[in-house]
């Protein structure tokens, strides 16, 4: 069990002695952290930095910074942190007044160590309580918006995909027909030449001003070419399926290799090379996996959502070089899938060498609402909602592990059957 961290502010330095004595057998048991601070500013730089503070005890009369402006600025860095303030029993008006701006509970100095662990006791829950209840509404909320996207998405690329087919597969029919007939007239006009080689002059001038000899040579080659054009057309359309399929009331035997294929067409529009760098080189080891039961369209979400993480990486880590720098130092996302050692589960592995995440940072890329991106680039929903997906609806692990200045690789495992 991971201790509590409380956080003391109070002028009377003694007082982290005497708190650290008279708790010791709570800090002991790693029920509490006690943090001791003597100044209200130096309480709050640590405040903003360390989120995992549950509860602020602080004195009401210091210097530089009172309790009672403390506790303002408490609730503006985070609102369900809860605060105990301690003064004199004869400083009662100043003890309302904090209460009226939102402490949740006094004590009065001399501290009465038994009461104070049973303040702290209730307290803590209270807080438990608060952040629970806020846990559970952020997660409906993202929930909700990513039912709403998803379902709108799905029923958006269910249509445009349908509609693309039925051209497409016109198209791609009447190529193989062109090209046949193309290819016989070619034959014809061929044993014409050979038995009339002598056309005459109107014939003759009418074949150079259309360019009869590279009609004949390069119009198979158009119709190769329109054909392949159709055909990628048509892969994109089956990944776009690919990619929401499955997104259903009931899980389905999926090939992962499919949904990851397609998530890779659908983002070659970011992978390509451009004016700024050259493509970002996609290297696939896929091993020897069976189907898993699963939410295809949902894990291809999580798909989507840490390959564009890892490009968004490569290119922040490109600022600052050229071309040919990038060139030498190639930009690379490696993908390798794997059974877990006790083969119940699928490993996928998906690695970037772009800027990397630091320590700090990611401890916190699940959370929802999280990011650091720039203002209208990101939500902070991605990885907290791919690792509901990974983790709630399908019972399985996604963990991030990152050097700064190297790059990033993330784990999945799925169980291949699941409930």
């Amino acid at each position: 069990m991971k201790a509590t961290k409380i956080l003391f502010v109070d002028d009377e330095i003694d007082l982290e002695r005497l708190l650290k004595q008279r708790l010791k057998k709570n800090i002991l048991e790693n029920e509490f952290e006690v943090l001791f601070f003597s100044k209200g500013q130096e309480a709050l730089e640590r405040l903003k930095s360390d989120r995992s503070i549950a509860m602020v005890v602080t004195d009401i009369n210091m210097p530089e910074m009172d309790g009672l402006t403390l506790l303002t600025k408490i609730a503006e860095i985070d609102p369900t942190i809860k605060t105990v303030v301690m003064s004199a029993y004869s400083d009662l008006k100043n003890i309302r007044t904090a209460m009226h701006c939102g402490a949740f509970d006094f004590i009065t100095k001399p501290i009465d160590f038994e009461d104070l662990v049973i303040t702290i006791t209730r307290t803590l829950k209270q807080v438990q309580q608060v952040r629970e209840n806020l846990n559970k509404l952020q997660q409906a909320q993202v929930l909700l918006i990513q039912s709403e996207k998803m379902s709108t998405l799905g029923q958006l690329v269910a249509g445009v995909a349908h509609e693309i087919n039925n051209p497409i597969g016109f198209l791609a029919g009447n190529i193989e027909q062109a090209n046949d007939g193309i290819n016989d007239l070619i034959n014809h006009l061929q044993l014409y030449q050979e038995k009339f080689p002598h056309p005459g002059t109107d014939i003759e001038e009418n074949a150079k001003e259309i360019d009869l000899e590279y009609l004949v040579e390069d119009l198979p080659e158009m119709l190769s070419s329109m054909k392949v054009g159709a055909e990628r057309i048509r892969n994109i359309s089956n990944s776009l399926r690919t990619f929401y399929r499955g997104d259903t009331g009931d899980k389905i035997l999926a090939n992962i290799h499919e949904g990851i294929d397609s998530t890779i067409t659908i983002l070659q529009h970011r992978l390509k090379a451009n004016n700024e760098r050259p493509a970002i080189e996609t290297i696939k080891d896929y091993g020897d996996i069976p189907p898993v039961k699963c939410y295809l369209g949902k894990l291809n979400q999580v798909f989507m959502n840490i390959l564009v993480n890892a490009i968004d990486s490569i290119e922040e880590s490109n600022q600052g070089k050229s071309y040919t720098d990038i060139e030498t130092a190639p930009n690379i996302i490696s993908i390798k899938t794997e059974l877990s050692a006790d083969e119940q589960s699928v490993i996928i592995k998906i690695k970037d060498n772009g800027k990397g995440i630091s320590d700090e940072i990611s401890s916190k890329i699940f959370e929802h609402f999280f990011t650091t991106k720039a203002v209208g680039k990101g939500t902070g929903l991605g990885l907290s909602i791919s690792r509901q997906i990974v983790e709630e609806t399908h019972g399985g692990s996604i963990t991030c592990s990152s050097t700064e200045g190297e790059g990033s690789e993330f784990a999945i495992a799925i169980p291949i059957e699941s409930n």
